[in-house]
């Protein structure tokens, strides 16, 4: 069996080494990762490869700082030639970005097989690219993989089961690859304090509209007086910041770190403040609290069971949240992720 990876953002990344190193125990499985080069920095591309110990991509394409449009087109033309040459039986897909729409339409176009890892999941926001991302690559997948329960009520409830497709609950990647990479993280360069916030943000919700972005730092300058906020940043963002004249006195602000750090990071971190949604999951996965800074999420069930706070971008709610969630006392004991057998079950499912 060949199956073609598709892969371009650090979420991305992560997902993929925990099917990589399932691949690995099989002789009969031949796997090609392909990296469209949507996310391209050192600390958020080419060090996973390094650090994981996966596959070296075979195709970078190195396709990225385009519009929605011409990043999507350029790339579905970029893997549709890929997948002639190579001939897969599967091309997999993760998660929700413009690689993963992609590599979908690409294969679908072909008739080829497409397997997507996450799959069901929704915010219900329309607006997000991300939302429709995953709808339209849900709709067109031969295996749709969920990692929770919640996903695969989403599907079901959208009619999926009249659908010729076939829904697997595999729990989520995320949390092996957390497990098997919790003892090796690393201790980045820079000086930590004891106890910390680790924040990030990144999403164009919040980095492209000024008003939310201000209300976001306004909050962690409070926040900071009282416990240090540690926030790799993305360097067009941080130009931004520095753009719109943001106070970031008393925030850490870092460059983007590796893996194993951002392991180290939440390993070692008193709350964590995101919104990203693999950096919610991630959390919970090293029994962390967390603060959203959006205004809804697809991991409803962090909400549902208290692991998480909902605060979109106003100042006194993240604040109160980030008060409330440093002095709560949490069970994590729940199984919400499957426990780390994801990949196995997504590579036994392939092999039928």
């Amino acid at each position: 069996m060949k199956i073609i990876t598709i892969v371009g953002a650090r979420p991305q990344f992560i997902k993929a080494a925990a099917i990589s190193r399932e691949i690995e125990k099989y002789s009969d499985i031949e796997e090609i990762i392909v990296h469209t080069g949507q996310h391209y920095d050192k600390n958020m591309s080419e060090i996973f490869f390094e650090e994981m110990k996966i596959p070296r991509p075979k195709y970078n394409l190195g396709i990225n700082s385009l519009s929605h449009g011409a990043m999507t087109g350029r790339m579905l033309e970029k893997i549709e030639e890929i997948i002639l040459d190579e001939k897969p039986d599967f091309v997999v897909v993760f998660g929700d970005t413009n690689s993963t729409l992609a590599g979908a339409l690409a294969a679908k176009k072909l008739h080829v097989k497409i397997a997507h890892v996450e799959a069901g999941l929704r915010s219900l926001n329309m607006k997000m690219p991300e939302e429709v991302n995953r709808i339209l690559t849900d709709r067109i997948s031969d295996i749709l993989f969920c990692p929770t329960d919640k996903a695969v009520e989403n599907l079901n409830s959208e009619g999926f089961r009249n659908f010729e497709t076939r829904i697997v609950k595999s729990g989520d990647v995320m949390q092996d690859t957390a497990m098997f990479y919790s003892k090796f993280a690393k201790k980045p360069e820079f000086e930590i304090s004891e106890k910390y916030i680790l924040a990030t943000i990144h999403r164009a919700e919040n980095t492209d509209v000024p008003e939310r972005l201000k209300s976001i730092f306004s909050a962690f300058k409070e926040i900071s007086k009282t416990i240090d906020i540690v926030l790799p940043l993305h360097p067009r963002t941080k130009k931004i910041i520095e753009n719109l004249g943001l106070k970031t006195h008393g925030i850490k602000i870092v460059d983007p770190v590796s893996y194993l750090e951002v392991v180290y990071l939440l390993k070692n971190a008193n709350l964590v403040m995101t919104d990203s949604g693999g950096v919610q999951k991630e959390a919970f996965f090293f029994q962390k609290p967390c603060v959203t800074l959006r205004d809804e999420t697809e991991w409803v069930e962090l909400i549902e069971n208290g692991y998480n706070l909902i605060v979109g971008a106003n100042s006194q709610k993240i604040i109160s949240a980030s008060l409330e969630m440093l002095n709560k006392e949490i069970d994590y004991s729940r199984n919400l992720y499957g426990g780390g057998t994801a990949a196995e079950k997504i590579v036994k499912e392939l092999l039928k």
